[in-house]
C-alpha cells in the first residue's frame, strides 16, 4: 500500500516537472526568431489587445484603490495627530505594493484569460495544425509576439496604475478630507525613493508579467481542443497565475524589503 502511494506521488512530480520543462522548451522555442516587419506588425497589434483593451479595468480599479487607501489611511492617523502623512502612505503602499500585485491579477483575469481561449480555439479549429502545413512555426508566429506584448504591457498598465491611484487618493485626502495639498505631496516625494521603490515595483510588474503571460500561453497551447477543455485552461490560467503572483510577490518583497 505504501509502495502504491509512493508510486502515485512520484508520478504526480514527474508529470509536473515534464509540464514544467514542455513550458520553458516552448518558451525558448518561440523567442529565438527575433521579429521582423511583420513580427513588429503583429506585437503591436497584440500590444493593443492585451495593453489598451486592459486599460479601462485598471483606471477604474486604480482609482477607487487609491480613494480607499487615503480614507482609510487617514481614519488611522488622525488619531495620532499625523494625518499628513496620508500620502506618502498612499503612495508607498501602492508603488511598493498594490499596484503590481493588483494591475497583475487583473491582467491575468482579463488579458490572461483571452490569450488562453484564443490559443485554445486556434488549437480546436485547427487553425494552429494549418500553419504548420504551410511550414510556418506557430510558436513564432503566434505564440512569441503575444508573450512579449505581455511583458511590455504590465509594467505600462502598473505604471499608470500608480499615477490614477495616487490621484485618487488626493482626491479623496485633500479635496474631501481637508488634507493640505501641500502636505499631500511634499510628503509622498520626501518617503518615495526613484530605486528602493518605484524600481523595484516595476521588477515585480516585469517577474508578474513573464509568469502570466507565459501561463496563459502554455495552457492555451497545450490544451484540450474541444469546448470543455478550452474552459478548463482558461480555469488555469487564472487560479496558477493568481497562486504565482502571490508566491513570487512575498519572495521578491522578502528579498527587496526584508533585508534578506
Amino acid at each position: 500500500m505504501l509502495c502504491k502511494q509512493l508510486q502515485l506521488i512520484g508520478q504526480w512530480v514527474l508529470c509536473r516537472l515534464a509540464g514544467l520543462g514542455g513550458a520553458l522548451f516552448m518558451l525558448l522555442q518561440s523567442l529565438l526568431v527575433l521579429p521582423g516587419r511583420q513580427g513588429l506588425q503583429r506585437l503591436l497589434q497584440q500590444l493593443y489587445v492585451v495593453g489598451v483593451q486592459s486599460l479601462i479595468i485598471m483606471l477604474v480599479s486604480a482609482a477607487f484603490i487609491g480613494m480607499v487607501l487615503a480614507l482609510q489611511g487617514y481614519t488611522l492617523l488622525v488619531d495620532y495627530g499625523s494625518e499628513q502623512a496620508v500620502g506618502q502612505m498612499v503612495a508607498l503602499t501602492l508603488v511598493r505594493e498594490l499596484a503590481p500585485v493588483v494591475a497583475a491579477l487583473l491582467f491575468a483575469g482579463r488579458a490572461g484569460s483571452a490569450l488562453t481561449a484564443e490559443l485554445g480555439l486556434m488549437k480546436a479549429t485547427e487553425q494552429l495544425a494549418s500553419l504548420e502545413m504551410f511550414g510556418v512555426d506557430p510558436l513564432h508566429r503566434i505564440v512569441a509576439p503575444r508573450f512579449i506584448a505581455g511583458v511590455l504591457a504590465l509594467p505600462i498598465l502598473v505604471i499608470i496604475f500608480n499615477l490614477v491611484g495616487v490621484y485618487g487618493g488626493h482626491l479623496v485626502a485633500v479635496e474631501w478630507l481637508g488634507v493640505h495639498s501641500g502636505a499631500y505631496w511634499g510628503n509622498m516625494q520626501a518617503a518615495v525613493s526613484f530605486i528602493d521603490d518605484i524600481v523595484n515595483g516595476l521588477i515585480k510588474a516585469v517577474v508578474f508579467a513573464i509568469l502570466v503571460t507565459w501561463t496563459a500561453l502554455y495552457q492555451g497551447y497545450h490544451c484540450i481542443p474541444t469546448s470543455q477543455g478550452i474552459s478548463a485552461a482558461t480555469t488555469r490560467t487564472v487560479v496558477y497565475s493568481s497562486l504565482l503572483i502571490l508566491g513570487f510577490d512575498f519572495i521578491l518583497t522578502a528579498l527587496m524589503f526584508g533585508g534578506l
